[in-house]
């Protein structure tokens, strides 16, 4: 997948979850979730295009982690959404596989491109 279209895709996960969490109710938990959904979605789109502008392949490599944290982050918040029954499953559903397929996408990225250094994965000169 190429670069503009992993920041095309973060950039809509991230509104995606930012129109779900409309949906919570206004509730402390609610809210908590909201709160903390929003700052790690929101996060994996602003932190890859930083990983995009790296200077170094460590660089680059460091900041992808960061990514990959934040995906995974945003996964635990939408599973406890969903399994805390704040909105209906099916609202999820498709938010839940984003963010783990993202997660996936950004692990295997920067194993890539710490383990290889011919890797096709390179930072932004």
């Amino acid at each position: 997948m190429k670069r503009a279209e992993l920041q095309q895709r973060t950039k809509g996960f991230a509104l995606r979850v930012l129109k779900l969490i409309e949906q919570l109710p206004n509730t402390i938990g609610g809210r908590v979730l909201a709160n903390q959904v929003a700052r790690s979605a929101t996060s994996v789109g602003a932190n890859y295009r930083a990983a995009c502008r790296a200077r170094s392949r460590a660089e680059f490599a460091s900041k992808l982690g960061t990514v990959a944290e934040e995906a995974d982050e945003s996964l635990y918040w939408l599973k406890l959404i969903r399994d805390g029954n704040f909105v209906p499953e099916k609202k999820l559903a498709s938010l839940v596989s984003e963010a783990d397929e993202l997660t996936a996408i950004f692990t295997a990225g920067r194993r890539t491109s710490t383990n290889n250094k011919t890797s096709k994965i390179k930072p932004q000169t």
